[in-house]
């Protein structure tokens, strides 16, 4: 059912509201009514007006380093996002709470058919732009030790309940020399419904079905047990705030974490921008999407020299066709923006992201040339 637009607009002022002190937005009054097209003096075209998203925490620096180059041109324009989580984010999109939405997972074919999309207008398609590409690090406390060598089965050996000291042998084999000690392991994940537990789960169901037996699923199974905490900033601060403790987060946020080195092929490899593009180079859209769905699915199992497999794509998801004709210009405005080379770059330097190369360039661009 849909929502009336007084309580829409309100729901948008809600979470503006959450996201003013992290999401470099300034006191403009929040939703999908306010502002226009403006010419100023040079003659090109800026945008006013404000547009509010929600969704991924891993996108948060990103969506940040985006606003900084989108309000270089539209000073006037303010970008507001919640990082409540993907799951979150989604479904803010949904009850058209939000004009977009941040997601490390894509919408799913038979959710998209479901339809309910309250954010566009009527008849409207969706467009999911894989603006976002990083690692998943898997990080650890262990004191004196900096990297540790695990194959997938043993990550989801640990990750299962099934293998709870450190010292356990399956370790000891990839890490010769190593002094293990012989304490319990703590596996840390997510508490809330995220697209990063999708991916690392995902990862786990390709490479180790036969350990990891839940699925690639959002939301932890309660049945394995573990440390819940909140978002990424919640894992990376339980595994830092302890000893013996392993989690997974988005790499812009590894920074002076002990790691693991994942074993691809026969090479064990450290998560970095460079591999997760690799790996993303090694996958294909999805087939059965609309012209603007850039849905990937990613090849977990490629054995790509270099590559790191546990990663997210983030998306960047809205409407082809909005109700309010300025906050369609919004959305397509700041879409280019993220996926331009200085987007790209910014995000980079900011977030530890790969850059999408120019052929997804190329194709993000088209579909977010769909929106009006």
């Amino acid at each position: 059912m849909k929502i009336s637009r007084i309580a829409r607009i309100s729901a948008i002022g809600a979470i503006a509201a959450l996201a003013l002190a992290g999401c470099a937005a300034n006191e403009a009054p929040a939703g999908g009514d306010g502002g226009s097209t403006t010419a100023p003096s040079d003659g090109a075209s800026a945008l006013t007006g404000n547009l509010v998203g929600s969704g991924a925490s891993s996108q948060q620096v990103a969506i940040q380093s985006w606003t900084a180059e989108f309000q270089k041109t539209n000073a006037d324009a303010t970008v507001e996002y919640d990082p409540a989580g993907s799951g979150a984010g989604r479904e803010s999109f949904q009850q058209g709470a939000v004009n977009f939405a941040g997601s490390d997972r894509a919408f799913k074919v038979d959710e998209i058919s479901a339809g309910g999309f309250e954010a566009c207008a009527a008849d409207s398609e969706i467009v999911e732009i894989p603006a976002y590409i990083s690692p998943i690090a898997i990080v650890f406390s262990l004191d004196g030790i900096d990297s540790l060598n695990m194959d997938p089965q043993t990550i989801a050996g640990i990750f299962a309940g099934k293998i709870t000291k450190w010292n356990d042998p399956a370790i000891a084999a990839t890490n010769e020399g190593v002094t293990l000690p012989d304490e319990t392991i703590s596996p840390v994940h997510r508490s809330d419904k995220s697209g990063t537990t999708g991916n690392f789960t995902d990862y786990l169901s390709q490479t180790a079905g036969d350990v990891w037996t839940a699925g690639s699923v959002e939301e932890w199974p309660a049945e394995l047990g573990g440390e819940a905490a909140e978002k990424t900033s919640g894992v990376a601060n339980a595994v830092k705030g302890g000893q013996g403790l392993i989690g997974y987060i988005d790499s812009s946020q590894a920074e002076g974490f002990s790691s693991v080195k994942v074993k691809v092929g026969d090479e064990f490899v450290e998560h970095s921008a460079a591999g997760a593009a690799a790996t993303l180079d090694a996958s294909k859209i999805e087939e059965g999407r609309s012209e603007g769905d850039l849905a990937f699915e990613i090849d977990r199992t490629t054995t790509a020299k270099g590559a790191y497999p546990v990663l997210l794509v983030s998306y960047l998801i809205g409407c082809t066709q909005y109700e309010d004709e300025n906050i369609a210009a919004l959305t397509k405005a700041f879409f280019s923006t993220a996926i331009s080379a200085e987007g790209q770059d910014a995000a980079a330097a900011n977030a530890g992201s790969a850059p999408i190369s120019d052929d997804l360039r190329s194709q993000s661009q088209a579909a977010i040339d769909l929106i009006k």
